[in-house]
């Protein structure tokens, strides 16, 4: 299976204790399993563990395993991440179709106290494709394209391939959503 099929989530990781998901994160490492790795790191990002115990199993499962890694796992650490998880998880869509909703990591380390923002968009293309587009100038959103970091596949990786009308209100609740919990979001429309 691809690892971008792969899941965020882990059930069998989520019942471990905490010295056990060490080691499960210890045994992707040695085997270069980028998707156990990712699990990994993501329960115990979810758990609430300090930003340098994150930063630096994200870096050591960059440097072991990056051809395996899959596509939601960030690149870096983001501070509020199990926050915008929280958020996107309320919303559900009923009708597959061909659209597919997605955050990007925004930087505005240079304007604001809050160092990221997000952008909600929706797209019939992947998430990465959509982000490459944007990057490339296609039909781009400014704050993309200038600061636009990386796309956070992991928050609405359950808003894949759904109706294209579900994608335009959820796009927008979504947005509305992350502002309301203070976040600095551009997009949703």
């Amino acid at each position: 299976m691809p690892s971008s099929r792969v899941s965020p989530f882990s059930a069998s990781l989520a019942r471990l204790p905490d010295r056990e998901l060490a080691a499960a994160f210890e045994r992707a490492l040695r085997s270069g399993d980028g998707v156990l790795g990712a699990q990994a790191v993501h329960e115990t990002w979810m758990r609430g563990a300090f930003p340098a115990t994150i930063e630096g199993m994200l870096a050591r499962l960059w440097e072991r395993a990056a051809e395996t890694i899959p596509d939601w796992l960030p690149m870096r650490y983001v501070e509020r991440l199990p926050e915008i998880y929280a958020t996107a998880a309320r919303f559900q869509a009923d009708a597959r179709g061909r659209s597919n909703l997605y955050l990007v990591l925004l930087d505005y380390r240079d304007r604001r106290d809050e160092p990221y923002g997000l952008y909600v968009g929706m797209t019939s293309y992947s998430p990465a494709q959509r982000f490459d587009q944007h990057k490339a100038g296609i039909r781009a959103s400014g704050s993309v394209l200038k600061r636009g970091l990386e796309v956070l596949a992991g928050p609405t990786w359950h808003l894949q391939r759904i109706a294209r009308a579900e994608a335009a209100r959820i796009e927008e609740a979504l947005a509305e959503a992350l502002r309301a919990e203070g976040f600095f979001v551009q997009g949703g429309h």
